[in-house]
């Protein structure tokens, strides 16, 4: 198989990345239903990544409901509705698109947290402890630090028991890691790690006690925070 794919530079999370170009093809119609991905050797060889790089991005497009994996046989394309939605590369975003992005996260995530609270499992809150510890002992806060901050918040779309949470974020998911990148660049590195690190806490804390409303409070005042760190302030309604 040509793989017509080039290698992709080492940029904040790269298995966002990997996925979006394969997501692309997908909606394009280059990948039909049925087609088989590469295997993980000849991905990892051709992108200049490693195999776990490849397999977090493979884990996002099963997320979006875009492949489905079979043990021993690969990662094959599913059939998919015909009305799909495909957004373009986020490096693309401009202020107006940070705002209209926190306006999508901000209820989407609130609700998240709070269904998560509700129905987590003991195996998905483990995973989103571990994601937590990967977030406060990274030393690399634009690398492993962006892709635990969106596993962090990956989990919590799964924890909800709603597929579409998952495909929601996993669909935006390559916008939140640029905005991640944009508030650690431009912000004082030393603030924003204290409260990334503080406001990850709480959200994990309050869905590990089963209480949706303090989660829902908890990721409304993490998201407002984000916005505020790369100079928005969100407006509200109600």
């Amino acid at each position: 198989m040509d793989s017509g794919l080039e290698q992709i530079k080492r940029v904040a999370h790269l298995p966002t990345r990997i996925a979006s170009e394969f997501a692309k093809r997908i909606y394009e119609g280059s990948l039909q239903p049925g087609d088989k991905l590469p295997t993980e050797h000849m991905m990892a060889k051709t992108f200049g990544v490693s195999r776990t790089v490849v397999r977090e991005a493979i884990a996002q497009l099963r997320s979006e409901g875009l492949v489905e994996s079979r043990q021993g046989v690969g990662a094959f394309v599913l059939e998919r509705p015909a009305r799909q939605i495909y957004l373009d590369d986020a490096k693309a975003m401009d202020r107006h698109d940070f705002r209209s992005l926190y306006q999508l996260r901000i209820p989407l995530e609130m609700e998240a947290a709070a269904l998560a609270a509700v129905h987590h499992t003991t195996a998905q809150m483990d995973a989103l402890s571990a994601a937590l510890s990967r977030i406060t002992d990274t030393e690399n806060w634009g690398g492993s630090g962006v892709e635990a901050d969106l596993d962090f918040h990956r989990i919590i779309a799964e924890a909800t028991g709603n597929i579409y949470f998952g495909q929601f974020i996993g669909a935006i998911s390559d916008r939140i890691s640029h905005v991640i990148v944009i508030a650690r660049t431009e912000g004082q590195l030393e603030d924003v790690i204290a409260h990334t690190i503080e406001e990850h806490t709480a959200i994990r804390d309050a869905i590990r006690t089963k209480d949706p409303v303090v989660a829902r409070a908890a990721m409304r005042r993490h998201l407002i925070g984000s916005a505020q760190r790369v100079g928005l302030s969100i407006e509200f309604y109600s």
